[in-house]
């Protein structure tokens, strides 16, 4: 065999070899977490069509970074909700050198994730974690786009009061950081109110599907509310136990429970006004057009309706992004300061950070439902 034979296709090689090094020297990596397995998977793939949404926007645009036109490029990790997972798809980011992530959905896989990107210092948005744990560490690269439980719980633990008239409550909650943190801002929010008894306190966890004994326990209570600190996973197999027990009264939840996915899983238990649930953002009446549109542009692209978070996904990821085109910079040293002093109007409201990383002036929207559809109650903050 001739040498030349045999070198020739080794020159080949090398140039594809090259030609990929000097692609990904043009691309800006960008991780993303959030749970696309087990009963969360419907919120985790929200977030992901949330994150396709923004990158798709920005590629259309062909950003310049530092002289060089680049192509956003998103490392999808399931965490399935699981703070170990979560931390084993946070240090795959890290190894993969992501400029930033997106991420993750749950407090509870939020906040440990977050001291492996600060130790690689690597800037992180997380789209839902409400927890005030995560931005209470002193990491100078975690934020959130939402307000945080402390904002929401007390708000709903305060409506429970002056809107319902509650004189006793029941609160149980799943043990996760999210669900055990919404409820005791809850009850904190309901006893600063007045007049109220907390009348039980139950747990259960983020997985369960038999609540007939706690339910029980309660009804023996005689409540005027029952609060829950979970998912929607959780609070609909709930609300069908409540029902086939006689415990019918008004149901509240944070979040993770204000979903249109939770009159699919609590079906005719679902009373219209029954539930009162509070999400983590919404916009005034000023900034409804550019939400709806939102809203419009992702059924158009993937064929459903938003589930919760993913207008918050898309603000986040465009957000970082905007910081790394006022630096001219991907690397997160440079573009870091940029974005912790970043104001910006997104479709889920304007964007700008305290020094914590917490939104500033966080809204939240309450919501019913009335046949099977959520309803917006009112925006407050």
């Amino acid at each position: 065999m001739r040498l030349t034979t045999r070198i020739l296709p080794l020159i080949g090689l090398l140039g594809l070899t090259l030609a990929g090094c000097s692609k990904q020297q043009d691309a800006v990596r960008i991780g993303h977490v959030a749970p696309i397995s087990g009963n969360q998977a419907h919120l985790g793939k929200d977030n992901e069509n949330g994150a396709k949404m923004a990158v798709d926007e920005l590629n259309a645009k062909g950003i310049t970074l530092g002289g060089k036109k680049v192509k956003f490029e998103v490392l999808f990790e399931d965490d399935a909700a699981d703070p170990k997972q979560g931390t084993a798809a946070a240090q795959k980011l890290v190894d993969a050198n992501v400029a930033g992530v997106i991420g993750h959905l749950n407090s509870g896989t939020t906040i440990p994730a977050s001291k492996i990107y600060n130790d690689a210092g690597i800037p992180q948005i997380s789209p839902s974690a409400t927890n005030p744990k995560y931005t209470q560490q002193g990491f100078k690269g975690a934020f959130r786009v939402v307000a945080n439980d402390a904002q929401l719980g007390g708000a709903l633990g305060r409506y429970a009061v002056e809107k319902l008239q509650a004189k006793k409550i029941a609160v149980i909650d799943d043990r996760s950081a999210y669900g055990q943190g919404v409820a005791e801002e809850f009850a904190k929010g309901a006893t600063r109110a007045g007049g109220v008894e907390i009348v039980a306190q139950e747990y259960t966890t983020d997985k369960a599907t038999d609540f007939t004994a706690i339910l029980t326990k309660i009804k023996a209570k005689n409540p005027d509310v029952v609060f829950f600190g979970g998912m929607d996973a959780v609070a609909g197999p709930m609300l069908k136990q409540m029902k086939q027990l006689g415990l019918n009264v008004k149901f509240m939840g944070g979040d993770g429970a204000c979903t249109e996915a939770l009159a699919k899983l609590a079906g005719d238990a679902l009373a219209d006004d029954q539930v009162v649930c509070a999400e983590a953002g919404g916009v005034e009446e000023a900034n409804k057009a550019d939400l709806d549109n939102f809203r419009a542009a992702y059924k158009q692209k993937f064929g459903q309706d938003v589930q919760l978070y993913a207008p918050y996904v898309y603000d986040a990821v465009m957000t970082m992004a905007e910081a790394m085109i006022k630096a001219d910079s991907a690397d997160p040293a440079k573009y870091l300061p940029v974005l912790a002093t970043i104001q910006r109007k997104g479709v889920t409201g304007n964007i700008a950070f305290d020094d914590k990383g917490d939104i500033r002036d966080g809204t939240l929207t309450l919501y019913t439902f009335r046949g099977g559809k959520r309803t917006q109650l009112a925006v407050t903050k």
